[in-house]
């Protein structure tokens, strides 16, 4: 079996992946780390969160106090991704450039999760969750930047592909693990910390880490500063327009999973008490979908050796399953709208990622540059947030017309993805 980069090592850069191909050992640990942190970033989102908003505040005012802790979390995201990604490209720590943040990041994001729990009232809940965000951000980052340290081009699909399954899994096992400790608050909410942690320490004890000498560390200044948050869009028009195609379709995956609960609520009518139980089965059956498209997605993106038709296709058919969710009359038409919607997300998570990764402005600045487009996946949840509400003021406050907007961002996405000359 090919050697799976498990001891550290000092590199002149990111390119230095590329001498190798990684082995099974290190897919299946990135795996795990990797789901992992979908796992304790995305439980919260998907149920705790809105049902302990709920729960202070009751379903009338819940969608605007959610909006609002929603979207301030997705500015503190937006904001911590590219920021600690910059920091880890310029960390020359012994114990390596990504494995500190990976701790830090765990660290501070439970202690985060753990304020949101124990919360008696919306403004402690929303400290809480910025400093979930902030920190949780932090070990996305670092872990999204092992992707081009250690990968090289050649296997990129291959493992996108399987990081593609992470987050669908994540859902599934957040929602069911929820679902066990539904009536213990702060044991839903902690819960995913520490099953995913122990992946996350795992990874960061065995990962084969780049490491910075002090005399190659670029030094502070105030335009170094600023260019953690941007990447020049007239120089690197591809990482400018795979940014714009990210950014629409994560903010339609944004508007369905932030107001999910209350639709099953208020257009679907269910009970309260079913709602963790309907999500857990709606994110089951996507997931299922999911986990089949995106590996075969994968690999046929790297036989093939193209990604734009992959990106365009998935953004389509996600467009057409927000359509159906958004026409629902019932829990099952919501279910198979959520099926619809694996088969896009799959594909587009299986190539999306190794996509930009193939177009990055600077290999060895991976993690600043992934960081900016981060922002793409963490944007969307504030712009989400901060019009849904003026959305469902328009639509009388129907969620069929909130999907149906989902549903052509899309579709325009899709669109966006075709200027993009640097890969095919």
């Amino acid at each position: 079996m090919t050697r799976g980069r498990l001891k550290d090592r000092t590199t002149e850069g990111a390119g230095a992946a590329d001498a190798r191909p990684v082995g099974w050992g290190f897919i299946v640990l990135y795996t795990l780390a990797y789901l992992s942190t979908c796992l304790v970033l995305i439980a919260p989102l998907l149920v705790t969160l809105a049902l302990k908003v709920n729960s202070l505040v009751g379903i009338e005012a819940a969608p605007r106090n959610l909006a609002l802790v929603a979207g301030i979390g997705g500015l503190i995201a937006m904001v911590g991704n590219p920021f600690f990604g910059k920091l880890s490209d310029r960390t020359s720590s012994r114990l390596g450039m990504r494995r500190p943040w990976m701790v830090t990041g765990l660290v501070g994001g439970s202690l985060g999760v753990f304020v949101v729990a124990v919360a008696p009232n919306v403004p402690v809940v929303l400290i809480g969750w910025c400093v979930a965000q902030l920190f949780f951000n932090a070990l996305l980052a670092v872990e999204v930047a092992v992707l081009p340290d250690q990968v090289p081009t050649g296997q990129r699909g291959l493992v996108a592909g399987v990081l593609g399954v992470c987050l669908p899994i994540a859902s599934v096992s957040g929602t069911y693990v929820v679902k066990l400790f539904t009536g213990h608050q702060v044991a839903m909410f902690l819960a995913p910390c520490v099953i995913g942690g122990f992946f996350i320490l795992l990874f960061a004890v065995f990962l084969d880490d780049r490491r910075l000498a002090t005399e190659d560390k670029p030094a502070w200044s105030l335009r170094e500063f600023a260019s953690t948050f941007y990447v020049s869009p007239r120089k690197n028009p591809d990482f400018a327009w795979a940014f714009a195609s990210r950014f629409l379709f994560v903010l339609a995956y944004a508007f369905l999973f932030t107001y999910q609960a209350y639709y099953l609520l208020d257009k679907l009518g269910s009970a309260e008490a079913d709602v963790p139980r309907q999500i857990f089965l709606g994110t089951l059956v996507q997931s299922a979908v999911i986990v089949i498209a995106s590996l075969i997605g994968g690999r046929l993106s790297d036989w093939t050796h193209r990604r734009k038709v992959f990106v365009l296709s998935a953004s389509i058919v996600y467009g057409s399953a927000m359509f159906v969710i958004s026409s629902a009359v019932s829990f099952n038409g919501y279910l198979v709208g959520m099926a619809i919607g694996g088969l896009g997300f799959g594909l587009y998570m299986a190539v999306d990622l190794a996509l930009v990764v193939d177009v990055l402005p600077d290999q060895e600045n991976a993690a600043k540059d992934l960081g900016v487009l981060n922002i793409a996946g963490a944007l969307p949840g504030s712009v989400a947030a901060a019009v849904a509400p003026a959305i469902l003021a328009v639509g009388g406050g129907s969620y069929g017309v909130l999907y149906a907007v989902a549903g052509v961002c899309a579709m325009v996405g899709a669109f966006t993805i075709v200027p993009v000359r640097g890969v095919r």
